[in-house]
């Protein structure tokens, strides 16, 4: 379960993450300022950090720089901070994204996914029956034959592959995609981008074995 160092003096903001990545199965600890994220750098195996700029006790600038120095763990800014200026010195000093507030929940999850992937802390690749996924590459094959996918197809294959092995309600699948894509998608629609999904990459997709259907459930990729 990969770790995530919250570095944030926002009491809100810490709970509401506490939330979220619990949710998505990570693991976290808290520093409100620059000492007490230098602490736990010293102190815990951190795969992942959320940074803010502004910190009660100097600026999240100096943590990055110590993050980059004490570890391989990617960083992400997380601030409120939304000039030209801030953002190219928070990828100048090695940030691997920069997010400003206010943040879509799942989209912010899928950032943290992303980095973690580069960084090689969390699969990059799937291979599910025939079909191989290369997420890093962003490219889908089965049975040796790249597929096309359409941009909703690809991030609803993300979002099961994301919960690898767990079946998720159509609510859960709809919250993801509608956030990510950040136009609403109904239930409706979800259904046609399944079966489309299904018949290209299942070799039977009135038998599906890779996204199969749990009855009365959802639906899940992988066991």
């Amino acid at each position: 379960m990969p770790k995530i160092l919250i570095v944030e003096d926002d009491a809100d903001i810490v709970e509401n993450l506490s939330v979220l990545l619990q949710d998505e199965g990570f693991s976290f600890c808290h520093a409100p300022d620059t000492k007490g994220a230098l602490d736990l750098l010293h102190t815990e195996n951190i795969d992942l950090v959320l940074l803010d700029i502004t910190l009660s006790d100097g600026n999240g600038y100096s943590v990055c720089t110590a993050v980059k120095r004490l570890t391989n763990a990617p960083v992400i800014f997380l601030t409120a901070m939304t000039d030209e200026s801030s953002i190219i010195t928070g990828f100048q000093l090695g940030a691997d994204d920069y997010i400003t507030k206010p943040f879509k929940p799942m989209e912010l999850i899928c950032r943290v996914r992303n980095a973690l992937r580069k960084s090689g802390k969390v699969p990059s690749v799937f291979q599910v029956e025939d079909l191989h996924i290369d997420a890093t590459k962003g490219i889908v094959i089965k049975a040796g034959t790249e597929l096309t996918l359409s941009a909703l197809e690809y991030r609803l294959l993300l979002v099961f592959l994301n919960h690898f092995g767990e079946t998720l309600s159509r609510r859960d699948v709809l919250h993801e995609i509608w956030d990510i894509a950040g136009d609403y998608v109904n239930d409706n629609t979800l259904t046609v981008y399944i079966k489309r999904l299904r018949d290209k990459i299942e070799t039977d997709p009135a038998n599906p074995v890779i996204l199969k259907t749990v009855r009365g459930v959802g639906y899940k990729v992988g066991d």
